[in-house]
């Protein structure tokens, strides 16, 4: 995985805006929603202190920029050409490279630890160890938030097949990985779907709110604490 995402430091963001350019919205809007997505969740969930926080596959460090107010945020990716292109875009936040199999941080290390659509770029087999890594590094009590694509949503099946680097990935179903989070020793706390409407309008973000449970939007999240 290493080497397939160093290839993609620079170019990163051509690939997913080609990808996505049919429905009219630049890629930051999609960040933008779901960073707001985790914010609410950790606020809800952990309550309003300043929680230490960390981006697992940060990537180039897009969703990092909309939520470093609101956490003590860190982030960490295996790649080091994609942490470089973070730390010049987010001086504010702390970044790593990590080993594949291995964070490099202490047990319980931080409060919240999330990936924004990551897992499925694990082999299906390795799922069970990344997710138990995940929460290896979160403190009990704390929570572990995954954002994934919504494998039941036709444009979004199609949004990665037209994407470069989602060759050959296989999506997981919501119900698949909060079944995932119960065997690794998580106890989900809630489970969402968001990006219903691809436009910024705050009555269109508030209908969002009373849909979470349909299995229509475009990518969900699925929220587990950490038994303390």
């Amino acid at each position: 995985m290493q080497t397939e995402f160093d290839r993609y430091g620079e170019t990163y963001e051509r690939a997913v805006g080609e990808a996505i350019s049919f429905a009219g919205q630049e890629h930051d809007f999609y960040v933008e929603a779901k960073a707001r997505r985790l914010v609410e969740l950790a606020r809800r969930l952990l309550g309003d202190g300043r929680a230490a926080a960390l981006d697992v596959g940060c990537g180039i460090g897009l969703a990092d920029r909309h939520l470093s107010s609101a956490f003590d945020l860190h982030g960490v990716d295996v790649s080091p050409a994609m942490v470089a292109r973070a730390r010049e875009t987010n001086p504010e936040v702390e970044y790593a490279v990590s080993e594949p199999a291995r964070l490099p941080y202490p047990d319980g290390r931080f409060d919240l630890a999330f990936a924004m659509c990551v897992l499925h770029h694990v082999a299906p087999a390795e799922r069970p160890a990344f997710l138990a890594e995940v929460r290896r590094v979160t403190r009990p009590g704390g929570l572990v938030c995954v954002f994934e694509h919504n494998p039941w949503n036709p444009l979004t099946r199609w949004v990665v097949r037209a994407c470069e680097f989602d060759e050959g990935v296989e999506l997981i179903p919501r119900r698949e990985l909060a079944s995932l989070c119960g065997r690794t020793g998580l106890d989900v706390a809630a489970q969402e779907y968001l990006l219903f409407f691809p436009w910024r309008a705050r009555l269109l973000q508030a209908a969002e709110r009373t849909l979470t449970g349909l299995p229509l939007g475009a990518q969900y999240v699925v929220a587990a604490r950490r038994p303390g």
